[in-house]
């Protein structure tokens, strides 16, 4: 049975599941029955007190590879390209490591996270006007971190030369273009990339173990993957837009099904063009998540309903927050059930871990995975640009079945979902939050 938005109950309970899950300060934004609700509660920073405000501008991280992919959408209705475009005919330019992905690869492959394309270089080429194009060119260098189109792993690269594209066809900026694209006609007046933007609103930091990080932001260049700050209001608008014809004339292009994803279990079943795919009940969902220096974003939609929730926090155990208060909402207003984290099976479950020990390693990340006392462990740490940001993560890795395991590192609430597999070459990898990472040793 769908249920009316309760305004008390719901800011009462995001004040509780924030104190929870230990999280500084939190905006939820939700449309329900053809109304956006708003609510906030916490701090944007917990060394300044500031409080947050439904108007409050968050790091939306990767939900910000939905506009970007719309505004190559809304490129592609215009005839400008096609999806199977290839990049190389849109940027001459273009390079990366393999010469026949630099000639094939296509808009496509970059939209669904498909193309292979080692894709967690993180770079500051300046904040210049002419960032993502520097960006494109140190591409070129890049390896394949799986064949063409063999499988899918999320790739950051992937999507600032998709941001690229857009900068050569409409020959403005990236920033200027998603303005004139989606931002002004959708009448978004708290939607912003650069910080000199963000400054004039209240803007929230993000939080490692309590304490603020220990930077604001990632780099310009990184823009069309994960720059935009905004607050969950404008963010539930522009998802709203893609469920009648707000922006393109077929949104639903967005959701037809690109490839499978070979661990269904951390944020969907299938990516489409942008879009991640799931299934709650029978049910269609789409959505994305972000994350950047401490700060998190979730976007849901329901398209039968029309109901979306977008929620934005700074810190803590964001993702057990997200999961949380995912579960409670859409049960309240639509009766629906939203699938439980996997967790360790209920009587142990005994395989050959031995087989899964190694080092796998790609762009940004190093994983070492090791057998003590019968035990699979995981030792993952960030490298590169990265690597002073995160902290490292270790975890035993518990089997659910002879190619699934989960686990969790100390004193996190949610457990982590890893798929070992192989490719038909017979390369192995493992896949552990969204991407595939190879067996290299």
């Amino acid at each position: 049975m769908a249920g009316a938005v309760d305004p008390g109950r719901r800011q009462a309970r995001l004040a509780e599941l924030i104190t929870e899950y230990q999280v500084p300060g939190a905006s939820l934004a939700l449309l329900h029955e053809g109304e956006t609700h708003e609510f906030a509660a916490g701090v944007l920073n917990v060394e300044t007190g500031v409080e947050t405000t439904t108007d409050s501008l968050f790091q939306i991280g990767s939900v910000t590879k939905l506009w970007t992919a719309t505004q190559i959408m809304l490129l592609v209705e215009r005839g400008e390209l096609t999806l199977d475009t290839p990049v190389a005919e849109v940027l001459p330019e273009f390079r990366v490591a393999d010469p026949e992905v630099t000639r094939t690869v296509t808009v496509r492959h970059l939209l669904s996270h498909t193309s292979g394309i080692d894709g967690d270089l993180f770079l500051d080429t300046g904040r210049g006007d002419d960032c993502i194009e520097k960006y494109v060119e140190a591409c070129a260098g890049l390896a394949q971190n799986h064949p063409l189109g063999a499988t899918q792993s999320y790739c950051n690269s992937g999507f600032i030369v998709a941001g690229r594209v857009v900068e050569r066809l409409t020959g403005k900026g990236w920033d200027a273009a998603l303005r004139e694209q989606i931002v002004e006609p959708l009448g978004l007046t708290h939607t912003w990339t650069l910080p000199e933007d963000v400054l004039r609103f209240r803007g929230a930091m993000g939080h490692f173990d309590g304490a603020p990080a220990p930077v604001w932001g990632l780099m310009r260049s990184c823009g069309p993957a994960g720059l935009i700050c905004a607050r969950p209001a404008d963010v539930v608008a522009f998802a709203r837009a893609h469920l009648g014809t707000g922006l393109l004339a077929d949104p639903r292009a967005m959701w037809e099904p690109q490839v499978d994803i070979p661990n269904p279990h951390t944020l969907g079943k299938q990516w489409g063009l942008g879009w991640i795919l799931d299934e709650w009940q029978g049910r269609r969902i789409i959505s994305h998540g972000g994350n950047t220096v401490g700060q998190a974003a979730m976007l849901w939609v329901v398209p039968d309903t029309e109901t979306v929730v977008c929620v934005l926090a700074n810190g803590g155990h964001s993702a057990a927050f997200q999961h949380a208060l995912a579960t409670e909402l859409f049960d309240e207003l639509l009766g629906l059930a939203v699938p439980p984290v996997l967790g360790p099976p209920a009587e142990p479950f005994e395989t050959d871990v031995e087989r899964y020990a190694g080092v796998y390693e790609r762009a940004g990340s190093r994983m070492t995975l090791t057998v003590r006392e019968g035990r699979l462990s995981l030792y993952g740490a960030a490298t590169g640009a990265l690597a002073g940001l995160r902290p490292p993560m270790e975890f035993d890795l518990v089997p659910v079945d002879d190619v699934t395991f989960v686990g969790r590192p100390e004193g996190e609430p949610r457990w982590l979902s890893a798929v070992f597999y192989e490719l038909p070459g017979g390369s192995r990898y493992i896949h552990l939050g969204v991407r595939a990472t190879p067996k290299v040793a």
